[in-house]
């Protein structure tokens, strides 16, 4: 392997930790091993909250790092019903409840199908997205107000995996282009079921080609280096 003409590296991120954060922590143990400061970017970021595939690419790699972004995704995603939060997700505590009488597995999987295809997507106000040269999630934590503007992605398909009509709970599998947010989908199919819903749970399973059983965990990294046969070392 060689880091300066670039590897791509697939990383199967943990839960609360920021993109930018695991991909320091490889930086500094790949920059330790190396002797020297690995240039590391990563294709397309996933939320904190979220865990699964995120693409690390080194060196002269990082050159690819658009190509990869345009690459479709697939999620797991598991949704509350019945109730919102600020960010959609369980980052921020609930703030409003709805009814949920009207909610049944048959509805669920009808409303579900009307996200196939292009839709227009407003994304979180806690989100990377640029508002004003700034970003909405900064914006948010001041208190500060502003519109983001609806986008249109495209959802190739929407798998329900389960539902529980007790607890209210729902899981899928969605597959999306690039830009799509599962955190607005979910706010958008609650507000479809006459309802509200946030994430409990987001899992990206795949990105191109690439699956999750393929990915290196930050635990597993360092032996994982260790094997390696590191062409600059080795001249």
């Amino acid at each position: 392997m060689n880091f300066r003409t670039g590897e791509i590296l697939y990383i199967d991120k943990p839960y609360a930790m920021s993109s930018f954060g695991a991909l320091a922590h490889i930086r500094y143990l790949l920059t330790k091993k190396m002797r020297y400061k690995v240039k590391v970017g990563h294709a397309g970021t996933l939320d904190p909250l979220a865990t699964g595939v995120l693409i690390l690419c080194t060196g002269k790699k990082t050159k690819e790092i658009e190509t990869l972004q345009a690459h479709t995704k697939e999620y797991v995603a598991t949704l509350q019903l019945g109730a919102s939060t600020a960010s959609h997700d369980m980052e921020h505590p609930v703030d409003e409840v709805f009814p949920t009488e009207q909610i049944t597995r048959e509805r669920v999987e009808q409303v579900l199908t009307s996200f196939v295809g292009d839709v227009e997507q407003v994304p979180p106000i806690y989100s990377a997205v640029c508002v004003n040269g700034k970003r909405a999630y900064q914006l948010s934590r001041k208190g500060k107000d502003f519109e983001i503007k609806a986008k249109t992605v495209h959802i190739e398909e929407i798998e329900l995996l389960h539902f529980d009509e007790e607890m209210m709970q729902m899981s899928i599998r969605v597959v999306c282009g690039k830009g799509t947010y599962i955190r607005s989908l979910a706010r958008d199919i609650g507000e479809a079921l006459d309802s509200a819903a946030y994430l409990t749970s987001l899992c990206r399973t795949r990105v191109g080609d690439v699956q999750l059983a393929q990915c290196i965990t930050l635990e597993q990294f360092p032996q994982w280096l260790e094997q390696q046969e590191l062409a600059e070392l080795k001249n």
